[in-house]
């Protein structure tokens, strides 16, 4: 995914939810059918490596910084949701 391609879900204050996918062949971002987001990184799910790997990615994708994502839920799941803003 292009960097800012997703950026019309960069609003300040949304929630979007994603489901990760650790050590996968390569980092990328899907949407899927009902609107989703899939990310694959190649990060380890190990010492937050993984949710670290995931914020740079969907940061680059949104079009803003990393530090205006903020993990709300799901620190250890596969189902996690941030926040902008």
């Amino acid at each position: 995914m292009k960097k800012g391609e997703l950026s019309h879900m960069a609003r300040p204050g949304a929630e979007i939810a994603v489901r990760v996918t650790p050590r996968a062949s390569r980092d990328s971002i899907d949407v899927t059918g009902d609107g989703g987001l899939q990310i694959r990184v190649t990060a380890v799910p190990e010492d937050g490596k993984a949710n670290a790997a995931v914020t740079k990615l969907l940061a680059r994708a949104l079009g803003v910084a990393k530090s205006e994502l903020t993990l709300v839920r799901g620190a250890t799941s596969r189902d996690k949701v941030f926040r902008v803003g």
